[in-house]
């Protein structure tokens, strides 16, 4: 079965020009999405991942009407090629029932395994980098090792509750546990000091 799959990013567009277009080609099934590429709820893509079976073909007028970014895209196109079914791009020229087709999406397919590759590269070198230089991942800490131990301090005093100590250091009483539970047992700050 030849299906297509048509979006349209706004309300205001109209998909007329792409029903038109997978008509020609001869699509027995348009699924027709109404919604930005950008959310990743898009049911209609769902539904027709649901409905395709070895042998079907799938249609769309342009890339990125299918897949919301290059990654998106190459996952798409892998699992209609686990599935058995082939893929084609009218606006691109992409058709992989043909050789051309299958060589021109091993190609996408590698250049955006070499980006991927590229960029973990230079992340894992920024890291290595900035661990060099003493700096560590993650958030800012919000409490000093000081601080910590004056709020262990603080509740040493029984009237003293939790949720006292996270609004005297400005945090929340949740945070203030994560910080208490990871602290090692240490001294106690004295309150006068």
């Amino acid at each position: 079965m030849i299906i297509g799959y048509t979006r349209v990013s706004t309300t205001d567009q109209n998909c007329d020009y792409q029903m038109d277009e997978l008509t020609k080609v001869g699509c027995e099934k348009i699924f027709v999405e109404k919604a930005s590429a950008k959310t990743k709820d898009r049911p209609e893509l769902n539904r027709l991942l649901d409905t395709l079976r070895q042998g079907d073909i799938i249609v769309v007028c342009k890339l990125d009407r299918l897949g919301r970014s290059l990654k998106d895209l190459i996952t798409l196109l892998d699992i209609f090629k686990t599935i058995g079914v082939q893929f084609k791009s009218l606006s691109e020229n992409i058709d992989t029932t043909t050789s051309t087709g299958k060589l021109v999406f091993n190609i996408i397919g590698a250049i955006a395994e070499f980006e991927r590759d590229i960029i973990i590269e230079r992340t894992n070198a920024g890291l290595e980098a900035a661990r060099a230089r003493g700096r560590k991942g993650g958030r800012k800490q919000k409490l000093t090792d000081k601080q910590i131990k004056l709020a262990k301090s603080m509740l040493q005093d029984p009237s003293v509750q939790k949720s006292d100590v996270a609004k005297h250091f400005n945090i929340s009483r949740p945070t203030l546990n994560r910080y208490l539970d990871a602290a090692p047992d240490v001294e106690q700050e004295s309150l006068f000091k």
